[in-house]
């Protein structure tokens, strides 16, 4: 028998055909809108991820950004001005690409961007700053007029300055974590600043001594008073600068090498902090030595030896009592140990 019943037919109709029709309709609406994707790639901006509305004039190395343009949907290269962004760390459509910009580029400024499609290449003018330089250490310490002094540190290109306080010194030779100058006349003891496009960074020491104490001897009037400890003022290895370090055995549970001043005391007018290099063995990392001035234990610092090899020192009196004089220097083992250390260079700034 024919059911004709309407009613009983289109609502299984609409349950059948329904999903297939809904497909169709999604397809034919994102044809209708579909992007031109077959032209050639513009770009118009560069956003932060968080505001993708207000256009930037400069990021910095390592951000996320949001590059705007259109017709991006078939990138397959972000390129840094030169420097290639990693695969896994961009993602695109039509009208913007997010990407991860790589941790070092090629200038400490300008790096346009270049996107390359399916269909052609888009270039964007474009500034990406690398940070502020960044300085960790410098040797040697010390020197005449003339000396090389080779500057580790971080993000030195386009290094455009590097003065010892304010005199300029010159650039013998720079790389991003590398800067060799040739230190200028009139210098004794002065901080050295180094200039990028991006700022200026001062170093924690200071190059040179005014007032030398031990440079491959005991200055005159000055001597060796240690106690539960050996010192040799003439070692020839683990030398940090000259010929000669003072080579020191801890005898005893906290020893000291100790140097004194005759009589009269050595006036701190005109000086501001005690400086002195430190050699540490592997087996003296994370041990102490306590500093004191004139005997003054209740004043004085104690420094842990964060890494092997050679340290650099330099203790404001501020943190050493302050004393308007000084009758003795004393290095105290204080880890309660049989340490070997070497020490160099040590004097007055």
């Amino acid at each position: 028998m024919l059911v004709t019943n309407k009613t009983y037919i289109m609502p299984h109709f609409i349950k059948l055909f329904s999903p297939a029709l809904f497909l169709l309709l999604i397809i034919g609406c994102k044809k209708e809108n579909a992007p031109a994707t077959n032209l050639a790639p513009q770009i118009t901006g560069v956003t932060t991820l968080e505001n993708r509305v207000a256009l930037l004039t400069a990021v910095n190395y390592g951000d996320w950004i949001m590059i705007k343009g259109r017709n991006l949907a078939t990138t397959f290269k972000v390129d840094f001005n030169g420097i290639l962004a990693a695969d896994s760390l961009y993602y695109a459509d039509d009208t913007s690409i997010t990407v991860k910009i790589p941790p070092v580029l090629n200038d400490p400024l300008n790096n346009p961007i270049t996107v390359t499609t399916k269909y052609g290449t888009a270039t964007y003018n474009f500034k990406i700053m690398q940070p502020a330089p960044e300085l960790t250490s410098f040797s040697p310490m010390a020197g005449p007029a003339g000396t090389q002094v080779t500057i580790i540190g971080n993000y030195f290109r386009g290094v455009t300055s590097v003065k010892f306080d304010n005199i300029d010194a010159t650039i013998v030779s720079s790389t991003k974590d590398q800067i060799v100058v040739t230190v200028p006349a009139g210098i004794t003891a002065a901080y050295i600043f180094v200039t990028t496009p991006i700022g200026t960074v001062k170093s924690a020491l200071t190059y040179g001594f005014k007032f030398m104490i031990y440079e491959d001897a005991l200055t005159a009037t000055w001597s060796n008073t240690s106690y539960s400890a050996t010192a040799v003022y003439t070692n020839t290895t683990n030398v940090k600068r000259g010929v000669n370090s003072i080579k020191v055995n801890y005898t005893a549970n906290f020893g000291a090498l100790r140097i004194s001043k005759a009589t009269p005391a050595f006036s701190t007018t005109g000086y501001t902090a005690l400086k002195f290099s430190v050699f540490v063995p592997a087996a003296s990392v994370g041990k102490k030595v306590k500093v004191t001035l004139n005997g003054q234990s209740a004043t004085g610092l104690t420094l842990t030896f964060a890494k092997s090899g050679w340290n650099d020192f330099q203790i404001p009196f501020t943190n050493l009592g302050n004393y308007t004089t000084i009758t003795s220097i004393t290095f105290q083992e204080f880890s309660a140990m049989l340490q070997e250390l070497y020490f160099d260079d040590i004097g007055l700034i």
